[in-house]
């Protein structure tokens, strides 16, 4: 089967650069944005998941619930009211979304602009729409309803291109969890890994960062990061985290928690342990109900495949 055109469009819409200059000037001015803690608040850290998706249901629910009504006679004036929820709400749904987008690759940046180019369009044409209803032109309003609703879609179109085909948002470490067999993997002697220094290992073919401090301890992540999967190998260590050197997401060594964002996701976090003859193993660290770590009967029964012990490279 042939690409479908709206496919084609969207992918040379990924491609082009002519508005990188805009996105540019964007993106300095959203991250120059005096939020301090609050941009963690908007990206999700605290859900665990971006914040934007669960925000902008409610000024589009409340858009879709007004044309419904719209399509009622008399039904105007709950209508309008709907309205003016949707534009109230959308306002913090825009602003998380801008957070975000601040903060992705840049084919991903060129589809974002564009969703909220339409979005914005939408959120003027219901601006419209209200005013036209309070000064008693209900037709016009309802008529400015539908193409703010025509807008709405064609940016949720988008917005669900940026999530699905494009994974903006999504957790990239996720898959560590279901593709490293259970057991211990060793991944090299000790003398291997500089104290303080990021070195990056491989278990079933899964890249692992490694750090080992002062002190002897030795702890190991995953090693692409679950905001975009930045290679924290080639981040910073300081106080007992790694920083992503993409978008700048802080990591605990000692159990992979996000420290700060824009990664809403921790990191998956491997047990690890020093062999009699010198030698670095790791487990993959299996959260149980309680958060502590399963014995080897339920983290088997996680993966029944069998063991194997891989060597890093």
């Amino acid at each position: 089967m042939r690409q479908s055109r709206v496919l084609r469009l969207l992918d040379r819409l990924e491609r082009e650069p002519r508005a990188d200059a805009v996105i540019d000037a964007v993106r300095t001015g959203v991250r120059a944005l005096p939020l301090g803690d609050g941009r963690d608040l908007l990206h999700g850290r605290w859900l665990g998941h971006p914040v934007h998706p669960l925000m902008v249901q409610v000024p589009i629910g409340s858009w879709l619930s007004a044309a419904v009504l719209d399509l009622y006679p008399g039904r105007s004036r709950e209508a309008g009211l709907l309205v003016g929820v949707g534009l109230a709400s959308a306002a913090p749904a825009a602003l998380a979304g801008w957070v975000d987008w601040a903060e992705l690759h840049r084919r991903q940046q060129r589809v974002g602009l564009v969703h909220a180019l339409a979005n914005s369009a939408a959120v003027g044409l219901y601006a419209v729409s209200l005013t036209r209803r309070a000064k008693g032109r209900h037709a016009a309003g309802r008529a400015y309803g539908f193409l703010g609703l025509t807008a709405v879609a064609l940016g949720g179109m988008l917005g669900g291109h940026l999530a699905y085909r494009q994974a903006s948002g999504a957790n990239h470490a996720e898959e560590v969890l279901q593709v490293v067999t259970p057991g211990w993997h060793r991944i090299g002697a000790v003398a291997d890994f500089p104290v303080g220094r990021p070195v990056r290992r491989s278990v079933d073919d899964t890249p692992v960062l490694v750090v080992r401090e002062t002190g002897g301890a030795v702890h190991a992540l995953a090693e692409r990061c679950s905001h975009l999967a930045g290679p924290l190998s080639e981040g910073t260590v300081s106080d007992g985290c790694v920083e992503c050197p993409w978008h700048g997401s802080v990591f605990r060594l000692s159990d992979g928690w996000n420290v700060r964002g824009p990664a809403t996701a921790p990191q998956p976090a491997f047990d690890t342990r020093t062999t009699d003859d010198g030698h670095v193993e790791i487990r993959l660290r299996h959260q149980g109900r309680d958060g502590q770590a399963p014995d080897d009967a339920e983290a088997e029964q996680r993966h029944p495949e069998p063991e194997a012990h891989g060597h890093g490279s």
